[in-house]
């Protein structure tokens, strides 16, 4: 620990109590936490892993309408629970939560952030954060947003790998911190206070409770903290085919061994259509996946008589009627595109970024 953060583990109580004061006044009232369970809590803090609170909203409240509890999920057939989690990415995610389902339905639910990473897909980070907010163990949840705000308040200046080597270092502060007494609503207030305040590119140092115990408030290098190493970038340039045949469109379903995206839909690569003939320019897209950029250009295929029915052989194209692709678990950005492709006045410009 720097000799900024020492310091202030003596003061812990006063910052317990300015932070808890603050996010009474000033939390966003999201639906887990108006309504709070161990369910609502393991599936919100799945889906709003990697994904925006604001993008993840919708899809809880559809999710819970439809799988209420870890019973109701645990009867869901997978191509359901994938189709309801297109858009989210990262689909791993969903598998691990049905998967998670299955083992805890009909159990009693496990109560430590110990025992809740023993299930797939449930980090130290997730399994506190369901442990504090939903069985009150005073364990600190420590996400890309606490370490922001701890990295700050300490002044450190150290170079990170990734979020998940930051957040090893700076657990031990965290945890130093955590109100024994209420450690959900002071772990929900450290990730609130990051996103609403202790920005990433604009800290909003004049209105943070806890700006008097900060070695950086207020100044420049704010913005700065927390410091990672640079990663090396890849580009990947992917040309991608958009075929629409008697109101259906052709997608290609990835295979369940797939290391990406397993069982999602995509729309398929321009060069394994064997017959494909090439139409004009549809739209370019590009989208970051991990340290990859990916430069994806869409073309319109000319689908003939012969070339569907020769696609229609391959045993991982599916034709997918278009009044049915919410059903199918096409991928976000796909699913997106189309949307685009099949409303003329909603496209961008042809052959050109938006």
């Amino acid at each position: 620990m720097t000799p900024h953060e020492q310091k202030l583990i003596p003061a812990a109580a006063a910052f317990r109590k300015a932070l808890l004061a603050w996010f009474a006044r000033h939390q966003r009232p999201l639906p887990w936490r108006t309504e709070v369970s161990a369910y609502r809590t393991v599936v919100s803090e799945l889906m709003c892993q990697q994904t925006q609170i604001a993008t993840a909203l919708p899809y809880f409240e559809r999710w819970v309408a439809r799988w209420p509890d870890f019973q109701s999920l645990a009867r869901a057939q997978e191509a359901d629970v994938l189709a309801a989690w297109a858009g989210l990415g990262y689909y791993t995610r969903a598998r691990n939560l049905l998967a998670l389902a299955q083992q805890v339905a009909g159990r009693p639910e496990p109560r430590t952030a110990a025992a809740w990473q023993a299930f797939k897909g449930v980090g130290p980070y997730t399994a506190a954060a369901i442990a504090s907010i939903a069985f009150h163990e005073p364990v600190a949840v420590v996400d890309g947003n606490v370490v922001r705000v701890l990295a700050r308040i300490g002044g450190v200046k150290e170079k990170f790998k990734d979020t998940t080597t930051a957040a090893k270092s700076f657990t031990p502060l965290a945890n130093a911190l955590v109100d024994p007494k209420r450690p959900g609503d002071h772990n929900q207030a450290m990730m609130e206070l990051g996103a609403t305040v202790c920005r990433k590119a604009s800290p909003d140092c004049a209105h943070c409770p806890v700006a008097r115990w900060c070695a950086v408030g207020g100044r420049a290098e704010a913005a700065q903290l927390p410091r990672f190493v640079t990663k090396v970038r890849k580009t990947a340039a992917v040309t991608r085919a958009l075929v629409q045949y008697r109101g259906k469109i052709l997608v290609r379903r990835n295979p369940r061994a797939a290391r990406r995206l397993a069982g999602m839909a995509e729309l398929p690569e321009l060069a394994t259509l064997r017959g494909a003939e090439a139409g004009e320019l549809a739209l370019v897209r590009r989208r970051s996946i991990g340290s990859v950029t990916y430069e994806e250009t869409l073309r319109e295929v000319v689908a003939t008589a012969a070339a569907a029915r020769t696609w229609s052989q391959d045993a991982e194209l599916e034709w997918v009627a278009v009044t049915e692709l919410d059903t199918v678990a096409l991928t976000g950005p796909h699913l997106r595109w189309v949307r685009e492709w099949l409303s003329p006045s909603d496209r961008p410009v042809r052959g050109k970024r938006p």
